[in-house]
Protein backbone atom coordinates (compact mmCIF):
# COMPACT_ATOMS: atom_id res chain seq x y z
CA UNK A 1 0.00 0.00 0.00
CA UNK A 2 2.65 2.37 0.98
CA UNK A 3 4.50 1.83 -2.52
CA UNK A 4 1.09 3.14 -4.23
CA UNK A 5 0.84 6.22 -2.18
CA UNK A 6 4.16 6.86 -3.18
CA UNK A 7 3.77 6.33 -7.09
CA UNK A 8 0.77 8.77 -6.59
CA UNK A 9 3.10 11.01 -5.30
CA UNK A 10 5.88 10.64 -8.14
CA UNK A 11 3.02 11.10 -10.66
CA UNK A 12 1.92 14.40 -9.15
CA UNK A 13 5.05 15.60 -8.18
CA UNK A 14 6.36 15.42 -11.79
CA UNK A 15 6.87 18.32 -14.05
CA UNK A 16 4.25 17.25 -16.46
CA UNK A 17 1.61 17.02 -14.23
CA UNK A 18 2.38 20.29 -13.04
CA UNK A 19 2.56 21.34 -16.94
CA UNK A 20 -1.33 19.92 -17.25
CA UNK A 21 -2.37 21.03 -14.23
CA UNK A 22 -1.50 24.49 -15.36
CA UNK A 23 -2.89 24.39 -18.82
CA UNK A 24 -6.07 23.31 -17.44
CA UNK A 25 -6.57 25.93 -15.35
CA UNK A 26 -5.82 28.53 -17.85
CA UNK A 27 -8.06 26.96 -19.97
CA UNK A 28 -10.81 27.20 -17.06
CA UNK A 29 -10.19 30.83 -16.87
CA UNK A 30 -9.99 31.44 -20.34
CA UNK A 31 -13.65 29.54 -20.44
CA UNK A 32 -14.76 31.88 -17.30
CA UNK A 33 -13.38 34.61 -19.12
CA UNK A 34 -14.96 34.38 -22.17
CA UNK A 35 -18.33 33.21 -20.66
CA UNK A 36 -18.05 37.01 -19.09
CA UNK A 37 -17.60 38.67 -22.56
CA UNK A 38 -20.23 36.45 -23.98
CA UNK A 39 -23.01 37.47 -21.27
CA UNK A 40 -21.91 41.16 -21.27
CA UNK A 41 -22.25 40.97 -25.25
CA UNK A 42 -25.48 39.07 -25.31
CA UNK A 43 -26.73 41.69 -22.49
CA UNK A 44 -25.93 44.92 -24.51
CA UNK A 45 -28.14 43.14 -27.55
CA UNK A 46 -30.82 41.98 -25.21
CA UNK A 47 -31.24 44.47 -22.61
CA UNK A 48 -31.78 48.44 -23.20
CA UNK A 49 -30.85 49.45 -19.47
CA UNK A 50 -27.53 49.84 -18.41
CA UNK A 51 -27.05 49.07 -15.11
CA UNK A 52 -29.13 46.13 -15.71
CA UNK A 53 -26.64 44.90 -18.02
CA UNK A 54 -23.57 45.68 -15.39
CA UNK A 55 -25.38 43.53 -12.76
CA UNK A 56 -25.23 40.48 -15.25
CA UNK A 57 -21.71 41.07 -15.94
CA UNK A 58 -21.04 41.45 -12.70
CA UNK A 59 -23.06 38.52 -11.60
CA UNK A 60 -21.03 36.33 -14.45
CA UNK A 61 -17.64 37.76 -13.26
CA UNK A 62 -18.09 37.17 -9.68
CA UNK A 63 -20.06 33.85 -9.68
CA UNK A 64 -18.17 31.91 -12.27
CA UNK A 65 -20.01 29.99 -14.90
CA UNK A 66 -23.13 30.19 -12.24
CA UNK A 67 -23.39 33.82 -12.69
CA UNK A 68 -23.69 33.08 -16.70
CA UNK A 69 -25.72 30.49 -16.34
CA UNK A 70 -28.23 32.58 -14.09
CA UNK A 71 -28.06 35.46 -17.26
CA UNK A 72 -28.98 32.81 -19.54
CA UNK A 73 -32.28 31.58 -17.74
CA UNK A 74 -33.12 35.00 -16.82
CA UNK A 75 -32.31 36.78 -19.76
CA UNK A 76 -35.30 38.54 -21.87
CA UNK A 77 -36.25 35.99 -24.80
CA UNK A 78 -35.56 38.51 -28.06
CA UNK A 79 -32.50 41.03 -29.14
CA UNK A 80 -34.04 44.19 -28.87
CA UNK A 81 -33.67 45.02 -32.54
CA UNK A 82 -36.44 41.80 -32.86
CA UNK A 83 -38.39 43.57 -30.62
CA UNK A 84 -38.54 46.97 -32.60
CA UNK A 85 -38.81 45.02 -35.43
CA UNK A 86 -42.01 43.79 -34.00
CA UNK A 87 -43.25 46.67 -32.24
CA UNK A 88 -43.08 48.27 -35.87
CA UNK A 89 -44.73 45.55 -38.22
CA UNK A 90 -47.59 46.03 -34.93
CA UNK A 91 -47.99 49.58 -35.56
CA UNK A 92 -47.71 49.39 -39.40
CA UNK A 93 -51.04 47.07 -39.44
CA UNK A 94 -52.48 49.12 -36.97
CA UNK A 95 -52.24 52.00 -39.60
CA UNK A 96 -53.58 49.78 -42.37
CA UNK A 97 -56.30 48.65 -40.51
CA UNK A 98 -57.04 52.50 -39.90
CA UNK A 99 -56.84 52.98 -43.51
CA UNK A 100 -58.95 50.36 -44.24
CA UNK A 101 -62.56 51.38 -45.00
CA UNK A 102 -65.52 49.27 -46.00
CA UNK A 103 -67.75 49.05 -48.94
CA UNK A 104 -71.22 50.52 -48.56
CA UNK A 105 -72.48 47.91 -50.26
CA UNK A 106 -71.75 44.26 -49.09
CA UNK A 107 -69.39 45.82 -46.47
CA UNK A 108 -65.81 43.90 -47.13
CA UNK A 109 -63.03 45.73 -46.23
CA UNK A 110 -61.66 47.90 -48.98
CA UNK A 111 -58.45 50.45 -49.47
CA UNK A 112 -58.36 53.81 -49.99
CA UNK A 113 -56.83 54.03 -53.72
CA UNK A 114 -59.99 51.56 -54.66
CA UNK A 115 -61.89 52.87 -57.47
CA UNK A 116 -64.34 49.53 -57.09
CA UNK A 117 -65.06 47.00 -54.55
CA UNK A 118 -63.48 43.57 -55.75
CA UNK A 119 -66.25 41.77 -53.85
CA UNK A 120 -69.57 43.15 -55.05
CA UNK A 121 -68.19 44.96 -57.82
CA UNK A 122 -69.87 48.27 -56.71
CA UNK A 123 -67.84 51.69 -58.08
CA UNK A 124 -66.51 53.49 -55.56
CA UNK A 125 -64.82 56.31 -56.95
CA UNK A 126 -64.56 57.44 -61.01
CA UNK A 127 -61.62 58.96 -62.87
CA UNK A 128 -60.72 62.10 -63.90
CA UNK A 129 -61.05 61.88 -68.25
CA UNK A 130 -58.47 64.09 -68.21
CA UNK A 131 -55.20 63.13 -65.51
CA UNK A 132 -56.86 59.51 -65.23
CA UNK A 133 -56.40 59.71 -61.58
CA UNK A 134 -59.04 58.92 -59.09
CA UNK A 135 -61.38 61.49 -57.61
CA UNK A 136 -63.58 61.02 -54.37
CA UNK A 137 -67.17 61.16 -54.97
CA UNK A 138 -67.81 64.55 -53.54
CA UNK A 139 -65.33 66.91 -55.17
CA UNK A 140 -66.33 69.31 -57.28
CA UNK A 141 -63.90 69.02 -59.29
CA UNK A 142 -60.34 67.20 -59.86
CA UNK A 143 -57.63 68.36 -57.58
CA UNK A 144 -54.48 67.22 -59.87
CA UNK A 145 -55.59 69.00 -62.80
CA UNK A 146 -58.65 71.41 -62.14
CA UNK A 147 -61.06 69.46 -63.96
CA UNK A 148 -64.74 69.96 -63.49
CA UNK A 149 -66.27 66.42 -64.53
CA UNK A 150 -69.83 67.87 -63.81
CA UNK A 151 -69.65 70.88 -65.71
CA UNK A 152 -70.80 70.79 -69.61
CA UNK A 153 -68.71 71.69 -72.00
CA UNK A 154 -70.67 74.46 -74.51
CA UNK A 155 -68.71 75.18 -78.00
CA UNK A 156 -67.84 79.13 -78.14
CA UNK A 157 -70.67 80.96 -80.58
CA UNK A 158 -69.62 81.41 -83.57
CA UNK A 159 -69.61 85.49 -85.04
CA UNK A 160 -72.21 87.75 -84.61
CA UNK A 161 -75.22 86.88 -87.24
CA UNK A 162 -75.17 89.39 -90.11
CA UNK A 163 -77.97 91.75 -91.41
CA UNK A 164 -78.26 89.35 -94.66
CA UNK A 165 -78.96 86.28 -92.62
CA UNK A 166 -81.77 87.87 -89.94
CA UNK A 167 -83.32 89.25 -93.36
CA UNK A 168 -83.48 85.33 -94.71
CA UNK A 169 -84.75 83.72 -91.71
CA UNK A 170 -87.63 86.61 -91.30
CA UNK A 171 -90.91 85.33 -92.67
CA UNK A 172 -91.93 87.10 -95.95
CA UNK A 173 -95.24 87.97 -96.40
Amino acid sequence: MDSAFETINKIIGSPIWMLSLYIFAFCVAVLWLALVFWTFKDARKRIEDPIIVGVAVLTSLVLPYMGTLVYAILRPAEYLAETRERELEVRAMEQELQIMRACPSCGEAIRPDYVACPSCRRPLRSACPVCERVLEPNWKLCPYCGHDPRARRVPPPTEEPTEAWTAQQQPTG
